[in-house]
């Protein structure tokens, strides 16, 4: 059996610790930061502001000119230096996204560790390795940039 596909990012935002954890687990800002195209926004469960340890949330967006739906819990949280959230429902076959943040002379490292597998077996497997791999990165990196922009003019 192959393994999952895992995309890492890092970011040095300048801004608190705090802030930047309450900015990635903010639903509005979510919505706000991601790419413009997709039109992704909460449908169900915590639609807006900020999203806590056990709660769920179903975000709808267009991907590769499919409208789907996926919804995500928060399966663990140790505020501000992490969260978790785990697919319960949605196009993958399994995803997990590991949000992770220090401290650091007053900066905050921000990084994301995504976890995921693509259904239909082996096509899955090669949309993974050649399509969808490098396109969460870039997703992840996009948002991320964004919240970083916002996150230091505050």
């Amino acid at each position: 059996m192959l393994p999952l596909v895992t995309v890492r990012t890092e970011m040095i935002i300048d801004a608190p610790i705090q802030v930047c954890f309450d900015l990635a687990r903010n639903i509005d800002v979510h919505t706000q930061t991601v790419w413009r195209h997709t039109k992704e926004r909460a449908v169900a469960g915590t639609i807006n502001g900020l999203i806590n340890e056990g709660e769920t949330v179903t975000f709808q967006a267009t991907h590769f000119f499919i409208r789907q739906k996926l919804t995500s819990k928060i399966t663990e949280m140790k505020s501000p230096y992490y969260f978790i959230d785990e697919m319960m429902n949605g196009a993958f076959k399994s995803l997990r996204h590991e949000h992770l943040f220090e401290e650091r002379n007053g900066m905050t490292l921000m990084k994301d560790i995504l976890v995921f597998e693509a259904p239909f077996g082996m096509i899955g497997k090669v949309a993974e390795r050649f399509v969808l791999k490098k396109y969460m990165k870039r997703f992840l990196e996009h948002r991320n940039f964004r919240l970083k922009i916002l996150a230091e003019n505050l």
